[in-house]
């Protein structure tokens, strides 16, 4: 796209920054359409699943229904309570959402489809994600309610404790694939027994993809893992005390997380913008909708494990985290990596 700018008479820079620009929206604004939507397709699944209707009144099958939502928190006032930090009560909501969107900048939609196609893109996408607990802690604190500085303090040490084991299981992927780069992770998981294509066909890498869907779950703060919005003791968690368009934010932004993680899911386990056969004729169709196609189906599971599943105790929660995920991913680091030195690498000779 810059190379077409340059043609129509910009310089190099006006060029790079006004492609930028446009990639940047032509992400974003998707993105954005898509959380609307998939809050819908949530409410649908759920009730579905407790045969129940779901949202049917508001425009054709109640596809309308989160637009009203939006427009309904839009009008209503914004409340700030008095004792509240009020620079850091506003701007936790936007940290939420804005982080949550720049994490699509290294997403591959397909080959050479990718906003930044950088080396370290699942540095970046790990760096990115850890800064999402930012806006949970500052809207607990700056709230100066008990209630949303607890689930703070549960948010953090939630969010830490399954980061440290999804750092591990990133490792085996990377180990395996070569690279920090997505594109090339993707690549990498071609031809699996010559004709399937993921990493999760790969015994090694298989209960890595399991742990790596359970912890995106806990990550994103979904149940059966959603504590720190536990109605039933913390009232509804971090953002008990916000109104209008920042409690909207808090919406977006978890929803824009959870899709970003099934995007995760299909990138670093099944193959991502691959079909799932390697199959000649099945790569006539658009890798973007091969794509597409586990995102929703991942946002299916999690929609049905938080239908279906109850929800843990937090120290059900952490003993998962610290004392299964963590040692049995550490494991699988010394399994990969082993397995590895003996054949890739020429280890045994």
């Amino acid at each position: 796209m810059t190379a077409f700018f340059q043609g129509l008479g910009l310089p190099f820079e006006g060029a790079w920054l006004l492609s930028t620009v446009i990639g940047i929206l032509v992400i974003c604004l998707p993105v954005m359409l898509a959380v609307a939507m998939i809050i819908y397709a949530d409410r649908k699944i759920w009730a579905a699943m407790a045969l129940r209707r779901g949202p049917n009144v508001v425009g054709p099958f109640g596809l309308l229904q989160s637009f009203a939502d939006g427009l309904k928190v839009f009008l209503q006032e914004t409340i700030i309570p008095s004792a509240a930090n009020r620079t850091l009560f506003l701007i936790a909501p936007i940290i939420t959402f804005t982080v949550a969107l720049m994490a699509w900048a290294v997403v591959p939609f397909q080959v050479g489809v990718v906003l930044a196609n950088i080396n370290v893109g699942l540095l970046y996408i790990l760096a990115i994600s850890s800064l999402g607990v930012y806006g949970v802690v500052l809207s607990g604190w700056a709230s100066n309610s008990k209630y949303p500085f607890y689930s703070a303090i549960r948010a953090s040490a939630q969010m830490i404790s399954y980061e440290v084991s999804i750092g591990f299981i990133l490792i085996c992927v990377v180990l395996w694939a070569g690279s920090f780069n997505l594109t090339e992770i993707v690549e990498s998981q071609k031809g699996y027994y010559g004709f399937l294509n993921g990493n999760g066909f790969n015994p090694l890498l298989f209960p890595m993809a399991i742990m790596f869907l359970i912890s995106a779950m806990a990550e994103t703060a979904r149940a059966p893992f959603d504590l720190t919005e536990a109605e039933s003791e913390l009232v509804a968690g971090y953002q008990t005390e916000y109104s209008s368009m920042a409690f909207a934010l808090f919406w977006l932004g978890e929803y824009a997380n959870v899709i970003l993680m099934c995007a995760l899911n299909a990138l670093l386990f099944w193959g991502g913008y691959l079909p799932p056969v390697d199959w000649a004729p099945l790569y006539f169709v658009p890798g973007i909708i091969w794509l597409f196609a586990k995102i929703l189906f991942f946002f299916f599971v999690f929609s049905w494990v938080k239908a279906t599943v109850p929800r843990y105790r937090y120290d059900q929660l952490m003993r998962l985290g610290w004392k299964i995920f963590l040692p049995t991913s550490l494991l699988f680091v010394f399994l990969v990596s082993g397995f590895l030195m003996l054949t890739r690498y020429g280890g045994a000779q």
